[in-house]
């Protein structure tokens, strides 16, 4: 079984053998979403040690609009409406039990959320957007605002090596602020689950990848760090909005935050469009680029046990396509 691994690291590392597969996950509740070329799944395990196992279409229009530096966000903002869905479907299932117990307690909210599902879905996502926003825009900036005025680094308008200097540190802050909140949302025992399963579908992409059967016995083995996962998507983001807040320049705070919102779909696109090259090809500077997100992996996946497997394993035999080339990178 240890040959696996060393098989699929040695075939990823440039060997042209090991397919690569546009294939990709969601870690959720005691469960999985995959997301196919023309489907997408949910496979959760029950309280009843049962896997249900949801399967759809996918929506067409994230894979139709195809436009280089556009595509990235759209399919963002696709990915996480999917999954705020998702999230929220597979509690149900996972809970189910707990919730029917509770049925004659639910609050005056828990029914209306009941009435209103799209409602309340669309307003988590809007929250959970805003709280981002605050926690790795709006923090780290005034921050750096903190920082510049307690050390003297001047006041106004910067720009130049000054900006560059700022941004650098505004980066800096955010990235430690990310890798922070990674670190304590690891001390949660639901949380770390979640990591298990996130380490669940990058052990079994990596089989489907290596041309494995899909087994437990042959995905245990193989890496729950994956090259291609949204963690280091998010680490890219990070490091191209530092050299595109410096070309700018820094204002007043408020000033700023506008402009890094502003700023944030278009360095989002760049950071898809680095992600995808990288993905196509196998060299040192593309592993570099890979590095940082594989590192972040180490916080953001767990060792799974076998019946997440066997959930994973379930999730993404239901997406994979009929025609072979129709999932590749």
């Amino acid at each position: 079984m240890e040959n696996n691994q060393a098989d699929y690291l040695e075939k990823a590392e440039g060997t042209g053998v090991c397919k690569k597969t546009s294939i990709g996950g969601q870690a959720l509740i005691e469960g999985l979403m995959m997301l196919g070329p023309d489907k997408q799944s949910i496979a959760v395990r029950n309280s009843d040690g049962e896997i249900v196992l949801t399967v759809k279409d996918r929506p067409s229009f994230a894979n139709r609009f195809n436009i280089p530096f556009l595509r990235g966000i759209v399919r963002l903002v696709t990915q996480l409406k999917t999954g705020v869905g998702a999230i929220s479907y597979s509690a149900d299932i996972a809970m189910q039990d707990e919730k029917t117990s509770e049925d004659k307690k639910k609050s005056r909210f828990d029914q209306f959320a009941d009435r209103h599902p799209q409602l309340v879905m669309g307003f988590t996502l809007v929250f959970s957007i805003a709280l981002s926003v605050a926690i790795f825009i709006l923090l780290p900036s005034a921050l750096t605002d903190l920082i510049r005025k307690v050390t003297g680094f001047g006041s106004g308008q910067q720009k130049g090596g000054m900006a560059l200097a700022l941004s650098f540190i505004e980066g800096f802050v955010r990235i430690a602020i990310f890798i922070m909140y990674l670190w304590l949302a690891s001390l949660s025992k639901d949380i770390k689950r979640v990591w298990m399963f996130h380490g669940s579908e990058h052990k079994t992409i990596a089989a489907y990848e290596a041309g494995l059967p899909l087994t437990v016995e042959n995905v245990r083995p193989m890496s729950r760090f994956h090259p291609r996962c949204g963690t280091s998507f998010l680490f890219l983001v990070m490091i191209i909005s530092i050299l595109a807040f410096a070309v700018v320049g820094r204002y007043a705070l408020w000033i700023n935050i506008v402009i890094r919102l502003a700023l944030l779909p278009l360095v989002t696109g760049i950071s898809y469009e680095i992600i995808k090259l990288a993905g196509t090809y196998d060299n040192a500077l593309t592993r570099v680029i890979s590095k940082p997100g594989l590192a972040l992996q180490r916080l953001t996946t767990a060792e799974p046990e076998d019946d997440m497997l066997e959930v994973a394993i379930s999730a993404m035999n239901a997406v994979i396509p009929e025609d072979p080339d129709s999932d590749r990178w």
